[in-house]
């Protein structure tokens, strides 16, 4: 947990730092993670920092598609959490501004790899595990086995029975 604190509250400010907004003493921000997390790194930079955290939460997908809708003229300072993904689309874009935080070294590789492949723009602070799940009920209502892989959701004997989020709405 405590890294996790370290980490949210690095972001806002790295963003608040470059932001002309850093000076009204607000950042506006855009979370893609849990709602927990987003008001917990919010309230924490603001009580660190004394800066107001204007923040929503939107999955990647819609997020990325405000920032690309607002490229003229940004509103937000700061968009963090989600999946990477979007993220690189939006460096690739020129949506994300450069910059280098005084704790890349204490990142892990494949966070500084994604780092250097975004030009230097995007930068991963945690992991989390993707999965699937079943309604038993249903299952022994149809007459399925349980799926034991991802693969398994592949077989003809699930057509029809998968279900996923919108993937221009969602990163996962």
């Amino acid at each position: 947990m405590r890294m996790f604190h370290r980490y949210c509250l690095a972001l806002p400010l790295i963003w608040a730092a470059v932001s002309g907004h850093a000076q009204t003493q607000t950042v506006t921000a855009m979370c893609s993670t849990d709602q927990g997390w987003c008001e917990l790194a919010a309230a924490e930079f603001q009580k660190a920092t004394g800066i107001r955290v204007l923040q929503t939460r939107k999955p990647t997908g819609e997020a990325l598609a405000q920032l690309r809708a607002e490229s003229a003229k940004p509103r937000t300072d700061i968009w963090w959490g989600g999946t990477g993904d979007p993220f690189l689309q939006a460096a690739e874009m020129g949506l994300l501004a450069p910059y280098r935080p005084n704790y890349l070294q204490d990142l892990h590789s494949w966070s500084v790899r994604q780092y250097a492949m975004s030009g230097n723009m995007v930068g991963g602070f945690y992991t989390s595990a993707i999965g699937f799940g079943w309604n038993t009920e249903l299952l022994k209502k149809k007459n399925l086995p349980a799926p034991k892989c991802w693969a398994d959701l592949l077989k003809p004997i699930y057509k029809g029975e998968v279900e996923t989020s919108h993937p221009a709405s969602s990163g996962t």
